[in-house]
């Protein structure tokens, strides 16, 4: 979401067409409640400028994400359960936020999981490989 929103990233040429795509209504734009949160901390600490405030940073999100994604939400049995996978398979640190965006994706069924990191996307969701991909 980041790079799509914001021209001087790097990657926004590979993110905007598929933010496009969602916007336009030619994909379901689904999207983890968390994702939304983390790319909100992200935009209103990017080291662009001039600096992106809080309420550029939320129109931003609000314009071309929120309105036009389904958004969907963990439930805290959830939650609970993604931590103990990762425990259980001796996963620490950031893996966490991957994670839990994985999980909505599976909630929510989506065909593709698009990422700039797809490796770090099958690290935390291992059963899922076949539907991450980057733009």
């Amino acid at each position: 979401m980041v790079a799509a929103v914001v021209e001087a990233h790097p990657s926004h040429e590979r993110a905007l067409p598929w933010l496009a795509r969602g916007r336009r209504g030619d994909i379901q734009m689904v999207v983890a409640a968390h994702s939304l949160a983390e790319a909100y901390a992200v935009l209103t600490t990017l080291p662009v400028s001039p600096r992106l405030g809080s309420g550029l940073a939320w129109r931003l999100l609000q314009e071309n994400v929120a309105k036009h994604g389904r958004i969907v939400t963990l439930t805290v049995r959830e939650y609970i359960s993604v931590l103990g996978d990762l425990a259980a398979r001796g996963l620490t640190g950031g893996v966490v936020y991957d994670a839990l965006i994985a999980r909505a994706a599976r909630k929510a069924g989506v065909d593709r999981l698009v990422t700039l990191n797809p490796a770090d996307f099958r690290r935390a969701w291992p059963d899922g490989e076949e539907r991450i991909i980057s733009p």
